[in-house]
C-alpha cells in the first residue's frame, strides 16, 4: 500500500528519521514496523508563529517493498555526425540547457563561450578578490556556467509557465546535484558544488558530439537575406551555422552595441538598482526564528524577502544569501558591481541580500534632464545600459579603486551620516566608509531610505537582538546587474528575432529570464522552436 500524506512537524521531529517515521505511523494508524519507507515530495518552513513548523508532503510505503525515487530519464543522442548544427553564443544556463535539448532533438550544438572553463576561471576570481585586478573576459559574470556558477546556484523561480521546472531540477540531479532540490521550497545547490555539475554537463555535451569552445568572444557576424551566415571571434576564427542562439547574459554590453551598430532592433529595458545589505546571520536567525530555537542547528540559516512600493516604484530584496558572501561582480575596470553567493552549507557568519529599486526609462530621462545632461539620446536602446554603467563608475570612484567598495551603516545611510567605523564584512576586496548618496542617483537613494525604515517595522527585534533596521547592518554599493538593461525582441510564437529569422535571443541577456532555472527553461524553449 502507498499513501500520500501532509505532515506538520517540529524541527526536532523533522531532523530525526525515527521521529519522522513514528509521526507517519501515528498519522496512518499503522505500526512503525509497517512503514517500509517514504519519499519527501515537498518541504517548507513555517516560521510565522511562536512555534516553528516544518511542513512536508510525503509518499509513504506501507507493508510493501520500498522503492527508490524514480528520476527522469533523458535521451541524449550522438550528434557528432548530424547534418544540422546550431551555434550557441554563451555558455551560461540558457546556452547549456539549450545545447542539451538540441542533443535530445538530434541537432549538433556548438557553444562559443567568451570566458574560461570553471577551474581556470576560479583562479581569475581569486586574483580579483585578493589583488583587485580584473580579467574582463573571465570573472563572476563571464566564463563557463555564466553568472550563475559563482553566484550561488539558487534554483527558486516563479516562472512556472515558461517551461517544465521539474525537468530542469531533474537534469541538475542527473548531473550530480543532491535530490533535495526536487522537494525543497527554495532549492539551492551552493557555489562550492555547482562548478562540478556544470563541468559534467559540458562533458556530456562533448561526449555526444557537441562542441564547447572557450575564449571565443564574438566580434562580428555576417547577415544575408535576413539570416546570419556565420559569426567571427576575436581571434579571427569563423563559425558558420544553420541557426544561432544568442545567450550571452545580462552583462555582454559589447553584444548590445554590436547589434545596435548593425541596425538590428534592440529595446531599452527597465531593470533594478541599489545596494547589497549585510547583517550578522545570528541577528537574522533571531528575528525570524526567535530566541535560542536554532542553537542545535535544527533549522537552516534564516532568510527574508521584502517588497514595498515607494513613490510609484517597487523596492525589493533580491538574491538573498543566508550564510553568504558578497562578491565583486564587475566585468570592466573602473566599474564597481557587487553580488552575493552562499556555499551549500550556508555556514558563513553573515547574511546578505540585494536591496534594489525598480528603474524605468522615464526615471532615467528625468534624472539626466534634471542634471541638464544633453549627452544622452533618450530614445536610444542603449540608454539604460549607459545609465547602469555610469552608476557603477561612480561607485568605483567612491570606493577609491581596486574594487574596494563604498559602504555605510544602515541607519547612517537613512540619516545621510558618514559612518566613522564599519562592521565586519564578507566582501574580500574590502569596504570603506562613504556617503552612498554621492554614488546613487537621488531617485534610488531616497526610495531606499524610506523602504529600509519600513522593512525594520516588518522585522521587529526579538530578545536582546536589534531589528532589521540597525547600524549592525552595512550597505555596500552597487547592486546593479539584477537583469539586462536591454531587451532583444523576438517573434512570440517562433521565438526568432523579428528581422533575423535564424537568430534566437534567449535567457537573461535578451530580457527573457531572471535566474538559473528561468534561463535554463528559456534555453530549452528556444531550442525546441528551432526548425532547420
Amino acid at each position: 500500500m502507498q499513501e500520500k500524506l501532509t505532515l506538520r512537524l517540529l524541527p526536532s521531529q523533522a531532523s530525526s528519521h525515527e521521529a519522522f517515521t513514528e509521526h507517519i505511523a501515528k498519522t496512518t494508524g499503522k505500526k512503525v514496523s509497517e512503514i517500509t519507507g517514504y519519499h519527501i515530495l515537498k518541504k517548507s518552513i513555517d516560521a510565522r508563529g511562536k512555534i516553528i513548523w516544518i511542513n512536508h508532503t510525503v509518499h509513504v510505503f506501507i507493508n510493501e517493498p520500498f522503492h527508490k525515487r524514480t528520476l527522469q530519464n533523458f535521451d541524449f543522442q550522438n550528434v557528432g555526425g548530424a547534418a544540422k548544427k546550431v551555434i550557441i553564443i554563451g555558455g551560461g544556463p540558457a546556452g547549456i540547457f539549450a545545447a542539451l535539448q538540441l542533443i535530445e532533438l538530434g541537432i549538433k550544438p556548438i557553444i562559443l563561450e567568451r570566458g574560461k572553463e570553471v577551474r581556470a576561471r576560479r583562479r581569475d576570481l581569486a586574483v580579483l578578490n585578493k589583488e583587485g585586478l580584473i580579467n574582463t573576459e573571465s570573472n563572476y559574470c563571464f566564463g563557463e556556467g555564466g553568472a550563475g556558477t559563482y553566484s550561488d546556484g539558487k534554483l527558486y523561480t516563479r516562472s512556472n509557465k515558461r517551461g517544465d521546472i521539474n525537468r530542469i531540477l531533474n537534469l541538475f540531479v542527473h548531473f550530480g546535484a543532491e535530490e533535495n532540490i526536487l522537494y525543497e521550497a527554495h532549492p539551492h545547490i551552493g557555489t562550492n558544488k555547482l562548478p562540478a555539475i556544470i563541468t559534467a554537463m559540458r562533458k556530456r555535451i562533448m561526449d555526444c558530439g557537441g562542441e564547447f569552445h572557450f575564449e571565443k568572444k564574438i566580434t562580428d557576424f555576417t547577415v544575408e537575406k535576413n539570416k546570419i551566415k556565420l559569426v567571427k571571434t576575436a581571434d579571427g576564427e569563423i563559425f558558420p551555422g544553420d541557426a544561432f542562439i544568442l545567450a550571452t547574459g545580462h552583462s555582454a554590453r559589447d553584444i548590445f552595441k554590436l547589434l545596435h551598430q548593425k541596425n538590428i532592433e534592440i529595446i531599452a529595458k527597465g531593470f533594478a538598482l541599489g545596494v547589497r545589505i549585510e547583517h550578522p546571520q545570528e541577528l537574522i536567525n533571531s528575528i525570524q526564528y526567535g530566541g535560542s530555537i536554532n542553537k542545535e542547528g535544527l533549522l537552516p540559516p534564516a532568510s527574508y524577502s521584502f517588497v514595498e512600493r515607494v513613490e510609484g516604484r517597487g523596492v525589493f530584496s533580491f538574491c538573498m544569501c543566508p550564510g553568504g558572501i558578497i562578491a565583486p561582480a564587475a566585468t570592466n575596470e573602473n566599474e564597481l558591481v557587487v553580488n552575493g553567493w552562499s556555499p551549500s552549507k550556508r555556514n558563513n557568519p553573515y547574511a546578505n541580500s540585494g536591496m534594489v529599486v525598480q528603474v524605468e526609462k522615464e526615471d532615467v530621462a528625468k534624472y539626466y534632464s534634471d542634471k541638464k545632461n544633453k549627452h544622452h539620446d533618450f530614445k536610444s536602446p542603449l540608454l539604460m545600459m549607459y545609465f547602469q554603467k555610469e552608476v557603477e563608475e561612480k561607485s568605483f570612484l567612491a570606493g577609491g579603486g581596486k574594487f574596494v567598495a563604498p559602504a555605510q551603516r544602515m541607519v547612517d545611510f537613512t540619516e545621510e551620516k558618514f559612518s566613522r567605523s564599519l562592521p565586519g564584512c564578507s566582501y574580500l576586496p574590502g569596504i570603506q566608509s562613504a556617503l552612498l548618496n554621492e554614488a546613487l542617483p537621488p531617485f534610488i537613494n531616497d526610495r531606499l531610505q524610506i523602504a529600509l525604515r519600513s522593512f525594520g517595522k516588518k522585522m521587529p527585534a526579538k530578545n536582546k537582538f536589534s531589528n532589521y533596521f540597525t547600524n549592525e547592518a552595512v550597505l555596500v554599493a552597487t547592486e546593479s546587474r539584477t537583469s539586462s538593461p536591454v531587451r532583444i525582441p523576438r517573434d512570440e510564437k517562433r521565438l526568432h528575432h523579428p528581422s533575423i529569422i535564424n537568430l534566437f535571443p534567449c535567457g537573461e541577456g535578451a530580457g527573457y529570464a531572471g535566474g538559473i532555472v528561468s534561463a535554463a527553461m528559456d534555453g530549452e524553449r528556444v531550442a525546441q522552436a528551432i526548425d532547420i
